[in-house]
Protein backbone atom coordinates (compact mmCIF):
# COMPACT_ATOMS: atom_id res chain seq x y z
CA UNK A 1 0.00 0.00 0.00
CA UNK A 2 1.33 3.04 -0.95
CA UNK A 3 0.85 6.46 0.46
CA UNK A 4 0.73 9.93 -0.96
CA UNK A 5 2.37 12.45 1.42
CA UNK A 6 1.46 15.33 -0.89
CA UNK A 7 -2.34 14.38 -0.74
CA UNK A 8 -2.43 14.40 3.47
CA UNK A 9 -0.32 17.56 3.55
CA UNK A 10 -2.94 18.97 1.14
CA UNK A 11 -5.22 17.79 3.61
CA UNK A 12 -3.94 18.77 6.88
CA UNK A 13 -3.25 22.16 5.12
CA UNK A 14 -6.51 22.60 3.99
CA UNK A 15 -7.94 21.93 7.18
CA UNK A 16 -5.87 24.45 9.03
CA UNK A 17 -6.87 26.87 6.43
CA UNK A 18 -10.71 26.61 6.89
CA UNK A 19 -10.01 26.56 10.79
CA UNK A 20 -8.22 30.09 10.71
CA UNK A 21 -10.72 31.41 8.29
CA UNK A 22 -13.21 30.74 10.70
CA UNK A 23 -11.55 32.06 13.11
CA UNK A 24 -10.75 35.07 11.48
CA UNK A 25 -14.27 35.57 11.22
CA UNK A 26 -15.67 34.71 14.63
CA UNK A 27 -12.47 36.02 16.84
CA UNK A 28 -13.65 39.74 18.36
CA UNK A 29 -10.22 41.01 18.88
CA UNK A 30 -8.45 42.57 15.67
CA UNK A 31 -5.10 41.48 16.57
CA UNK A 32 -6.07 37.83 17.35
CA UNK A 33 -7.93 38.13 14.09
CA UNK A 34 -5.03 39.40 12.18
CA UNK A 35 -2.68 36.59 13.32
CA UNK A 36 -5.01 33.92 12.16
CA UNK A 37 -5.37 35.62 8.88
CA UNK A 38 -1.48 35.75 8.72
CA UNK A 39 -1.63 31.84 9.58
CA UNK A 40 -4.38 31.27 6.47
CA UNK A 41 -2.72 33.32 4.39
CA UNK A 42 0.81 31.23 4.80
CA UNK A 43 -1.24 28.15 4.60
CA UNK A 44 -2.54 29.19 0.87
CA UNK A 45 0.99 29.64 0.37
CA UNK A 46 2.26 26.63 0.96
CA UNK A 47 -0.55 25.15 -0.88
CA UNK A 48 0.96 26.86 -3.46
CA UNK A 49 4.33 25.27 -2.90
CA UNK A 50 2.93 21.70 -2.82
CA UNK A 51 1.65 22.35 -6.04
CA UNK A 52 4.82 23.53 -7.38
CA UNK A 53 3.94 27.03 -7.57
CA UNK A 54 7.67 28.89 -6.30
CA UNK A 55 7.10 31.84 -7.63
CA UNK A 56 3.26 32.39 -6.61
CA UNK A 57 4.36 30.63 -3.37
CA UNK A 58 7.41 33.64 -2.68
CA UNK A 59 4.67 36.51 -3.63
CA UNK A 60 1.92 35.19 -1.33
CA UNK A 61 4.41 34.77 1.70
CA UNK A 62 6.03 38.06 1.03
CA UNK A 63 2.81 40.28 -0.24
CA UNK A 64 -0.05 38.49 0.94
CA UNK A 65 1.50 36.85 4.45
CA UNK A 66 3.64 39.90 5.39
CA UNK A 67 2.23 42.68 4.29
CA UNK A 68 -1.37 42.83 4.99
CA UNK A 69 -1.48 41.71 8.20
CA UNK A 70 1.06 43.81 9.32
CA UNK A 71 -0.70 47.24 7.61
CA UNK A 72 -4.04 45.84 9.46
CA UNK A 73 -2.02 45.80 12.94
CA UNK A 74 -0.84 48.99 12.04
CA UNK A 75 -4.32 50.36 11.46
CA UNK A 76 -5.76 48.85 14.47
CA UNK A 77 -2.75 50.41 16.49
CA UNK A 78 -3.12 54.04 14.93
CA UNK A 79 -7.28 54.05 15.51
CA UNK A 80 -7.47 53.13 18.58
CA UNK A 81 -8.05 55.69 20.92
CA UNK A 82 -8.25 55.92 25.00
CA UNK A 83 -11.54 57.33 24.89
CA UNK A 84 -12.81 53.40 24.24
CA UNK A 85 -10.85 51.89 26.97
CA UNK A 86 -11.30 54.52 29.82
CA UNK A 87 -15.03 53.80 31.56
CA UNK A 88 -17.06 56.78 31.93
CA UNK A 89 -16.67 59.63 34.07
CA UNK A 90 -19.45 61.18 35.97
CA UNK A 91 -20.78 64.96 35.89
CA UNK A 92 -19.47 67.26 38.21
CA UNK A 93 -22.42 68.16 40.63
Amino acid sequence: MDVDWELIAFLILSAFEVIGSILVVVNKRMVRAAFWLAMTLVTIGVIYLLFLSEFVFLIQILVYAGAVPVLFVFGIMLTRRKIMDEPPTEAAP
